[in-house]
C-alpha cells in the first residue's frame, strides 16, 4: 500500500517555502491600520499643516502706491490731496507718490474738478449746505481755490435761498409753541450752521414767520 504524500493533505507534512508565520504569531506587518499607524499619519499631517507657506514676492514702492490708490478709489472718488496723504501715512516716498498720482491724473482716475462739482451737487441737495460751507469742506480736502470757485457757479443765490426756505419749512413745525425770539434763534442758527449768510437767513426766517401770522416788524437785528 502506497504511503500518503504531502499533497494528499492527510498529514502535516513539511512546511512550504515562502509560507507566512502561523496564525497567532507575534510579528506584525509594518504600515498596518493599527493605533501606531494612525498616530504616524496624524503627526505627518500636523507637520505638513505647520510647514511655512512660501513668502509672497515683495512689492516695489510704485506697486504699493498704485495698489493703495486703486483700493481707495474703488470705495469713492478722492482728491489728489487725499490720496497723497494716504500714501504718506503708509510710508511711500514722496517722489514715488507724485509720479503715481500724476499718472492717475493723466488716466482720468483723479479729477479734482469733477470731484468738486459732484460734491457741491450731492451735499447741497442731500444736506442743504450753502456755498460757504461747501467751499470750506472742499478746501479741507485739498481742492484748488480756482476749482472751488468754478464748482460754486453751479449754485447761484436764487437756488441757495430756495433751499434755505425748504429747510426752514421742514423745521418750522418743531418750533411751534416756543416764543418768537427763541424760534428765530433756532431757525436762523440752523441756517447759519449750514453756511447761509446772516442776511439771507434772517430774511427767510422772517418770511416763514409772517406766513404763520407772527409779527416781524421789529426784526432789524442779527442773531448769534
Amino acid at each position: 500500500m502506497l504511503a500518503a504524500s504531502p499533497e494528499d493533505g492527510d498529514g502535516p507534512g513539511p512546511s512550504r517555502a515562502g509560507q507566512g508565520p502561523p496564525l497567532g504569531g507575534r510579528r506584525r506587518a509594518r504600515g498596518g491600520s493599527g493605533p501606531r499607524a494612525a498616530r504616524d499619519e496624524e503627526w505627518q499631517g500636523r507637520e505638513d499643516s505647520e510647514s511655512p507657506a512660501p513668502a509672497a514676492p515683495r512689492q516695489s514702492p510704485e506697486e504699493q502706491a498704485r495698489a493703495i490708490c486703486l483700493r481707495l478709489l474703488t470705495g469713492s472718488p478722492r482728491t489728489r490731496r487725499q490720496l497723497g496723504d494716504a500714501l504718506h501715512k503708509r510710508g511711500i516716498p514722496e517722489e514715488v507718490s507724485e509720479e503715481v498720482l500724476s499718472r492717475f491724473e493723466e488716466a482720468g482716475l483723479i479729477d479734482d474738478a469733477a470731484f468738486a462739482g459732484a460734491w457741491v451737487e450731492s451735499r447741497h441737495h442731500g444736506r442743504g449746505l450753502a456755498r460757504r460751507a461747501l467751499a470750506r469742506e472742499l478746501r479741507t480736502k485739498g481742492v484748488d481755490s480756482a476749482l472751488i470757485d468754478r464748482a460754486m457757479e453751479r449754485l447761484d443765490s436764487d437756488r441757495e435761498e430756495e433751499t434755505a426756505r425748504d429747510l426752514v419749512d421742514r423745521k418750522l413745525r418743531s418750533t411751534r409753541g416756543l416764543d418768537r425770539d427763541k424760534r428765530i434763534r433756532r431757525l436762523a442758527g440752523m441756517l447759519a450752521r449750514k453756511g447761509y449768510p446772516e442776511g439771507m437767513a434772517l430774511r427767510v426766517v422772517r418770511r416763514a414767520l409772517e406766513e404763520e401770522g407772527e409779527e416781524t416788524e421789529d426784526l432789524g437785528y442779527g442773531f448769534d
